[in-house]
């Protein structure tokens, strides 16, 4: 007959038991029949945790800032990948939209800023509502595409230019641009990922494996889009 401290000592056992599952998950371990299979390759989200919370924190950062100084008058939208932050939208003038760059540059944790923000009037809603349904239309097919890490790649149409940030190796990131670029409604293609090679990734802790198509911009190693040694070319 189980006693009363047996019973403890086995509820115990068991929340530890669990305790460790949870850790093993935490460090990106397949527990497949009990045993840990170090070698399977899950596509999530490749940076770290502390960067994920920096990346969200800037971009609310932005968010607020660029309300606090435009207002009505502007509409930008920044996202942060690992610290490089993108910034897309329009403002009235080329003074606004340096000044939107200095302002982003006072952040803390941003490392690169690609400014695309835009100098004229606000796009019509029925652009950007056009745009949101581009950027989900892109995430769909990168899903269902294989060996393309979507989940830590972040998308943001503008005006029918889609933008792809993200940790990946070369032939993942030229992949899902290719695929981007085949999405009807994409004028072009902007990649800004940072580049790693496969082994630094299974090096990491918690490391997880119709129509034309558009041009596809390379801008992965350029901190600005105003270099005049970006290149635009076609995807075939």
């Amino acid at each position: 007959m189980n006693t009363p401290s047996r019973l403890s000592r086995r509820f115990i056992q068991f929340s530890l038991a669990l305790a460790g599952l949870g850790s093993l998950a935490g460090c990106g371990l397949l527990l497949v029949g009990g045993t840990a299979a170090t070698t399977a390759i899950i596509a999530t989200d490749r940076r770290t945790a502390g960067e994920q919370v920096d990346d969200q924190t800037i971009s609310l950062r932005i968010s607020s800032e660029m309300n606090k100084a435009f207002g009505d008058t502007a509409r930008i939208h920044g996202d942060s990948y690992a610290g490089r932050v993108l910034l897309v939208g329009d403002v009235p003038t080329e003074a606004d939209r340096e000044r939107a760059q200095t302002i982003v540059q006072t952040i803390p944790k941003v490392q690169i800023i690609d400014n695309y923000i835009r100098v004229g009037d606000l796009t019509p809603l029925s652009v950007r509502t056009n745009d949101t349904w581009i950027t989900s239309k892109v995430k769909a097919q990168l899903v269902q595409t294989k060996d393309v890490p979507s989940r830590t790649i972040i998308i943001t149409t503008e005006r029918g230019v889609v933008y792809l940030m993200g940790k990946v190796t070369d032939k993942e990131g030229e992949r899902a641009a290719i695929v981007a670029s085949g999405i009807d409604g994409v004028n072009k293609v902007v990649k800004l990922f940072k580049i790693v090679s496969e082994a630094s990734i299974m090096a990491e802790p918690g490391a997880t494996t119709g129509t034309e198509p558009a041009p596809v911009t390379d801008a992965s190693s350029t901190p600005t889009p105003a270099d005049d040694n970006i290149q635009t070319m076609p995807v075939k």
